[in-house]
């Protein structure tokens, strides 16, 4: 029974999708490293408080999107716990609000260091995550869920990593932000794509609601490319070594991902390209990260 318990609250927390704290945490910090100035502890707090504020807007999403009548019978992607049953709702909040809090603390560590600035950052991340399906005005019921997770996942993630590390802002950082926050908006297409037609019916309106299916794969399809346009921008503008062409070792398979979101026809078949999509970008962030270190 404890057993079963333990197993709904990892899949709850989404593992599967926290390559998008991973990653901007481990790009932010390999450019630290690159230029001297690694603080190893706030990395590591940085660390955290990404994973406890990925888990919190999972948690979160779980509650509100049960609440509002968005999980239905009908859904097609991996089981929510509330709407199943496994977690009740109380339950579900009470985990949100302890991730979420968790993050808050072991993130005054970074303000110690970093100032107001980082306060600030802190806490929109922390207030997003929870306005990403919950309050009045939900991001992802009205079409601003893949601006948020460019944002949040992306540019603030890996600049404000680097920040704690070196107390200055670097332009590295932005645009190795810009790959990251693409590829942690594909996991969101993706999803996005899967489940149109169910969040028609719940009046979510994602971008492929408002807009239809060919906007989605059209934006999954230019986030990559996005991706890519990176790492030589870092060999010829910002005169990295060649080294920084080791994410092209991925190439293949970002073709073979955009190729699946352009001719699958069966939504179930996304649920396996979600996962692949969100190893690709953790695939790439490592491929960058040492390309970056090298």
């Amino acid at each position: 029974m404890a057993s079963s318990k333990l197993k709904n609250w990892v899949d709850a927390a989404r593992p599967k999708t926290l390559a998008a704290a991973f990653v901007p945490v481990l790009v932010g910090g390999s450019i630290a490293y690159n230029d001297g100035v690694l603080n190893w502890a706030a990395t590591g707090t940085a660390l955290l408080c990404a994973f406890l504020i990925q888990i919190g807007t999972n948690f979160a999403n779980d509650y509100f999107d049960f609440k509002k009548g968005a999980d239905t019978e009908e859904r097609i992607g991996f089981i929510r716990a509330t709407s199943a049953g496994l977690i009740s709702p109380q339950d579900m909040l009470k985990a949100t609000i302890l991730a979420m809090a968790l993050a808050f603390i072991f993130g005054l560590y970074l303000v110690w260091i970093g100032g107001l600035t980082v306060l600030w950052i802190g806490l929109l991340s922390l207030l997003f995550g929870i306005l990403y399906t919950g309050g009045p005005f939900p991001l992802g019921y009205n079409g601003l869920g893949d601006i948020f997770v460019f944002i949040f996942f992306g540019v603030a993630a890996v600049m404000t990593t680097y920040y704690v590390n070196a107390l200055e802002w670097s332009i590295e950082t932005f645009w190795a932000s810009l790959a990251v926050g693409a590829l942690c908006t594909n996991i969101l297409v993706v999803n996005n794509l899967r489940d149109v037609e169910q969040d028609a019916k719940a009046g979510k309106r994602t971008l492929g609601v408002l807009f239809g299916e060919q906007i989605l794969k059209w934006e999954y399809t230019l986030m990559m490319m996005l991706a890519f346009a990176i790492p030589p921008h870092f060999y010829f503008r910002l005169e990295y070594n060649y080294w920084i062409f080791l994410s092209f070792l991925a190439l293949p398979l970002a073709i073979n991902h955009v190729r699946t979101i352009w001719i699958e026809s069966d939504k179930t078949a996304l649920n396996l390209e979600l996962e692949k999509t969100a190893k690709f970008m953790a695939l790439f962030g490592i491929l960058f990260s040492v390309g970056i270190l090298l």
